[in-house]
This record gives structure tokens, sequence and C-alpha cells, in this order.
């Protein structure tokens, strides 16, 4: 950690690119250009040697035994959620459930909360900007229950309507759901604001933060959010890793999402009682050495500084709006304000956006295409598919003159 810190003085991408093994691949002979960032990150080098170092030296499993390894592991993987709960200001690491992912995290949140919780002609609302995973698991208790959900719209540069918010929301608005920073479009929602309306009819908050919590400093309290979900291989941990923060009074009324070991605090043959929190509702052996590892991801985030990543984010945004502007055959879709994270969709005119990704690819450049999750947003946006560049740390602005370069080639064959 500390030839870490001598490393990073300041947000400088080429000396962070020496801590990513990836990036001194090839791909068809070119050096790889990894504007897919959204999808998942890169991982740093502490990251990796942080699970590889858990195997090697303390594999055991958690909660489980008196000996050694096990303690050790034990201390190892409470210590990241101690690490999460800090990075977010949560007020408690108990208030932090590891998970496989965002995903899981908002299913948590609709069968332990939701199902137990939501009536028939409770109302739930969301955003039409929504990823699937934060769409889906309200339509399965609208089904299910016999709720209505509710859809707040967006304006022609994909900022929420805030002034239909009011319009929308009732005594019957049970749950309010809702995204920090749109996977499409980049737009980074007024979360203050839309909390600050839904506890005036003693909603509940869910903030999807998988897109944000990578690039922008969080503080669940000063957000006042009831429920923030996250994923942990959006901010260099590894795939399989994300959680969930709850406050601690809802966590501690829900119920489980999953049942078996470690969840419980007794079973008979009769009846079972829970576990205390976080470990009720993180049933069976975890991914402990991802876990472990998303921790050392903070650490890493933590001493880069996110403030730093979005300025450096910022910047490169700015830059690639600015060139890709300059061409009327590129479609860009999103606001062109500094409210957004470093996420670009964009498509070329009478050229499928999976074409312009293989092209893209020919050339070392990894992008996204397709409807990225979020049909309901591009059918609003009145396209099917789009190409996706998103950005993070390691990138830089010749990357981004590559990328408009590869677009003009695109644009001569097609």
């Amino acid at each position: 950690m500390e030839k870490l810190k001598a490393d990073i003085e300041s947000l400088d991408p080429y000396r962070i690119r020496k801590d990513f093994p990836i990036f001194s691949r090839k791909i068809r002979g070119k050096p790889l250009i990894y504007f897919d960032n959204a999808a998942t990150t890169q991982k740093p080098r502490s990251v990796i040697e942080a699970e590889k170092r858990f195997y090697e030296e303390t594999n055991a499993n958690v909660h489980r035994a008196v000996h050694t390894l096990s303690y050790e592991s034990t201390v190892l993987y409470e210590d990241s959620h101690k690490k999460v709960a800090d990075f977010i200001g949560a007020k408690s690491w108990r208030e932090i459930i590891f998970t496989r992912n965002a995903t899981e995290s908002i299913n948590l949140v609709a069968y332990g909360w939701g199902l137990h919780n939501l009536q028939k002609g409770d109302e739930v609302l969301i955003t039409i900007m929504e990823h699937h995973s934060n769409i889906v698991p309200w339509q399965m208790l609208r089904d299910r229950k016999g709720i209505t959900l509710k859809i707040l719209d967006v304006d022609h540069e994909g900022r929420l309507r805030l002034d239909e918010f009011p319009k929308l929301i009732s005594e019957k608005t049970k749950l309010v759901g809702v995204v920090h920073a749109s996977n499409v479009i980049g737009t980074i929602n007024p979360i203050s604001e839309l909390v600050r309306e839904a506890k005036k009819v003693g909603a509940v908050v869910l903030v999807d933060a998988a897109q944000s919590i990578p690039h922008l400093p969080i503080n669940v309290i000063e957000l006042g959010c009831d429920f923030l979900a996250a994923s942990g291989h959006k901010m260099l941990g590894p795939t399989g890793t994300g959680f969930l923060y709850g406050r601690y009074g809802l966590l501690k009324e829900m119920e489980p999402f999953l049942y078996g070991g470690d969840m419980i605090e007794t079973v008979t043959l009769e009846k079972a009682t829970w576990n205390e929190l976080p470990w009720k509702y993180e049933a069976g052996t975890p991914n402990i050495a991802g876990g472990i590892a998303l921790g050392a991801a903070i650490d890493y985030l933590k001493m880069v500084g996110l403030e730093s990543i979005s300025e450096h984010e910022n910047e490169l945004l700015s830059y690639a709006i600015d060139r890709m502007s300059d061409f009327p055959w590129i479609e860009l879709y999103g606001s062109r304000g500094s409210d957004r994270v470093g996420v670009i969709s964009f498509n070329i005119k009478g050229v499928h956006p999976h074409d312009v990704a293989g092209v893209l690819d020919e050339e070392g450049i990894a992008v996204r295409s397709g409807h990225h999750c979020a049909q309901p947003l591009m059918r609003r946006l009145g396209i099917e598919n789009a190409v996706r560049a998103s950005f993070y740390l390691y990138n830089t602005r010749e990357e981004v003159d590559k990328l408009v370069e590869v677009l003009r080639e695109v644009r001569r064959l097609f």
C-alpha cells in the first residue's frame, strides 16, 4: 500500500494504468482501450493479490470455527463490511449486507421488505431511466400483490421531470426506487431532493448506486435514503460482489431473503430464529475472498480519491462530447451539461451499433452495444440500441482521440 501511495500523487491515468495488469495485453496486436467501464471495471493488482492471498494464506469458512484460519478469515471479511460502511458514511457496519451485485441487493429489498410490507392498492414509484434490475422486481410485486407501479418520465435531454414528481407521489406511495446515475446517458439524479419529497408522504427510498458509487463521493446519511444498492465489480472489485446498505431499523424488522446456514440464531424442528445483522441476510458460505478483495478495491479508491476520479472523468467526458459533436452523423444522447457521469451513448446514422462496436473491437477498443438493460429508457429516446463508451480513472484523452479516429473510419466503411 505504501508503494501505491507513492505511485498516486495526483490522478495521473498513465501512472495508474501501471497498477492494472490487463493493460499490458494487446487485442489483435493493438493496445487495449477499455471503454466498457459501466458494464464492469478492470481490477488493480492490489485487488487481484488480495483475493489470491486469501486462498494462499487464510482460506477457511467464516463464523464456523475457533481455529486460527477461520478466525483470520472472519476478521478480514468483517473488516471489509466496515470499509464499505466507512466508504458510504453509514452509521454502522451492521447496516452493510454483502450480496453478489446490485441486482441481488434490489431483489433483497423487493422480497425482504416489499413482499411483506406492500398491500393491494399501495404504490411504488420508479423512473423510466431505471436499469431492468430496478423495474422487474416491482413488476413481480405488482402482479403478485396487486400494487400500482408508477413511472416518472424524463425530458428531451434525459433529465427527470421533477415537476411531475409531486403529482405522482401520494399517501399511497410506499416506496420510491430511483437510479442515482443512468447507465445509458449518465444523468446524475438529485437524490436528496427526491428523498425530501418522498419523506413527506412517509415513503421508503431505494437508490440504485451501481453507476454512481465508483465515480462520486456518496454519503447515505446526507442522501437520506433508506436503502442503497451497489455492485463491487463496477468499482474495481471482483465480479460476484456487491452490497446493500439499509437503515438498521428497517433491516431489523425485515424478513430474510435466503434461509440456511449462518443466518440463523437457533433452529428446532418446529421453528428458527434469525442471526444478528448483517448475517441475518447472508445465508450460507459467502464469497469470502471476493468480499475481502472488495475491501482492497475500496482501499484503492480512497487512496486515489473519489473527487479526483470525478474531476478526471468530467474532463474526459467534456472532451469526448466536444470532439464527437463536430460530426453531424454522430447522434449523441443525454444532456450536454455537467450533471452526468462519464458515460456517452451514441449512434452513427445508418450504421447498426453492433457493426460500430465490431469495427472498434478490431482496433482494440472495447465498448458496449445494445439496449444496456434499460429498454424503457431507450424507447423513450426513440431508439432500440446504441453504442456506449464509458470512462474511468485509467482512461486518457489519447484514447478518446483514437475512438474518434476509428468512428470516422466506420463512417467511411459504411
